[in-house]
């Protein structure tokens, strides 16, 4: 059975996206900043890989990979970003600032029919042939879910955090208080 077809802009749907992560960004910074450095440290969970051993690895990894998937599909070379501290709420969300001002130039910089175009690069040890559209889809989608987790892994550890559903967000009008 197949997905019924949405007859939508794209450019709509990823501007909500848009606006709703940079809510959750100017949200969780200033939740992050009440909460103080501690917050970052708090562990990700015996279950990982390693490389996201906690919340600071985690945020990073969210703007280190909208980034290098920018870079990528532009066929730049990629950025090293293992020099942000993971403790430094500051530094992080300047990360978070450079890389989203290269998303938003890859959206100002490739003309309508390149947004359909595959390009290649390499990702995770092969060659992946992706629009850009798809890239772009996939760095918003995946900056949501790893919000999630990071409000998800806050809570396991006894801390209030806000919700942060798009339902509560102002995009599209008005906040809604609960």
């Amino acid at each position: 059975c197949k997905p019924p077809v949405m007859r939508m802009p794209s450019s709509a749907y990823l501007q909500d996206l848009l606006d709703y992560t940079a809510w959750q960004r100017q949200s969780w910074q200033a939740w992050l900043q009440d909460a103080g450095p501690a917050a970052l440290a708090v562990s990700t969970g015996p279950h990982g890989d390693g490389r996201l051993p906690t919340i600071g690895a985690l945020i990073r990894h969210i703007f280190s990979a909208e980034l290098r998937y920018v870079e990528r599909v532009l066929g730049n070379p990629i950025s090293e970003t293992a020099n942000v501290p993971t403790s430094d709420i500051q530094a992080l969300f300047e990360l978070g600032q450079r890389s989203r001002a290269h998303f938003v130039t890859l959206g100002d910089t490739l003309p309508p029919p390149a947004w359909d175009t595959p390009v290649e690069f390499p990702l995770l040890g092969t060659t992946v042939h992706l629009t850009p559209r798809k890239v772009a889809l996939h760095i918003l989608t995946h900056e949501i879910r790893h919000w999630a987790q990071v409000g998800t892994l806050l809570r396991l550890d006894g801390r209030k955090v806000a919700s942060q559903d798009l339902l509560l967000s102002p995009v599209q009008g008005k906040p809604v208080r609960l």
